[in-house]
């Protein structure tokens, strides 16, 4: 299934058709995808926002461009076996401009790709200053979205997000006119209730939406439901988008200052804790399938050519 695009779009979808809740964890890279699989979870995000930050060292604006995302999004669906969400910002254009960049983030082999309604340049999805385009005008983006992906795969899974939510202008109707057109007339498969403040929003958008419901939570209002909260309401998809990433940030910051301040006994006390974790280090060598290049080389190299690998571990000649 790992090297099976079809495959992994069809598990996506039977995901979506069942009655548990979906919880998908988000970040950027392959290492935390495929450590999010070795963890258990079935599906992983492709944050627009940390590919940015990550990869080009710049804010979540529309500034990397498809190549950009369609490159590195192949290297991630290719590193695993689970089913990818590609965050595409807002199609890199109007709908001619969609057409053409889904069949890209298709034949990159992730399951599903997310295509939000805000005006170009866009703004970072929690932050201020968004705008949205008119309804009409992303019911039409949706579908040549659509249109690109039967021509390739019909598996591969269309999700529209709603970005009103926070926006200039918005409103709660507003909000749910646009998931119920986006589902119906667009015919997207999965809807993105993007920012959501309140759990009455949620209720009122998933008893609305004739489609699957995905939300990630962004509020100062009201505290994050948990897992069941999120079922009861009616979501399918519950996204925690750029956790991994900022995680994997938030340690490296501390260790760096620690590193600064103490030198190598911090680097030391950092080993002694990742080895006393109740999860073991993390396993990078495991992680990017290390023991893979000795399965080939020895099913693969003449005996000459295959490397002593125990020399390392042995004392010198003297």
């Amino acid at each position: 299934m790992q090297d099976d695009p079809t495959a992994k779009r069809k598990k996506l979808r039977e995901l979506l058709a069942r009655k548990q809740l979906l919880v998908m964890p988000g970040g950027f890279s392959p290492v935390y995808a495929r450590a999010a699989e070795m963890a258990g979870f079935e599906s992983f995000f492709i944050a627009g926002s940390q590919m940015s930050g990550f990869l080009a060292g710049v804010p979540d604006t529309g500034i990397i461009g498809l190549r950009d995302i369609v490159d590195h999004a192949r290297h991630v669906a290719a590193a695993t076996s689970i089913p990818m969400l590609l965050d595409a910002d807002t199609g890199f254009g109007n709908a001619v401009n969609v057409y053409y960049a889904v069949k890209e983030m298709v034949r990159a082999g992730v399951a599903s790709m997310q295509l939000e309604d805000q005006e170009a340049p866009k703004k970072s999805g929690t932050g201020g200053g968004r705008r949205c385009i008119p309804r009409e005008e992303a019911v039409g983006k949706i579908r040549a979205a659509c249109a690109a992906r039967d021509e390739i795969d019909p598996e591969f899974v269309v999700c529209a997000r709603v970005d009103t939510i926070g926006a200039e202008g918005w409103s709660m109707s507003d909000t749910i006119e646009r998931c119920i057109a986006y589902a119906t007339e667009g015919g997207a498969d999965l809807v993105w209730l993007n920012a959501v403040q309140t759990r009455k929003q949620l209720a009122e958008v998933c008893a609305a939406t004739p489609k699957p419901v995905l939300c990630n939570w962004w509020s100062d209002i009201e505290p994050a439901p948990s897992l069941e909260e999120y079922a009861a309401l009616g979501v399918r998809v519950a996204l925690y988008p750029t956790f991994t990433a900022q995680a994997g940030l938030q340690a490296a910051w501390e260790l760096l200052h620690e590193f600064k301040a103490r030198g190598t006994a911090a680097i030391e006390d950092w080993r002694k804790r990742a080895a006393a974790s109740p999860y073991g280090a993390a396993d990078y060598r495991a992680i990017t399938g290390n023991a893979k290049i000795r399965e080939l080389e020895q099913a693969f190299l003449p005996q000459s050519a295959q490397r002593d690998y125990l020399s390392a571990k042995k004392a010198p000649k003297v």
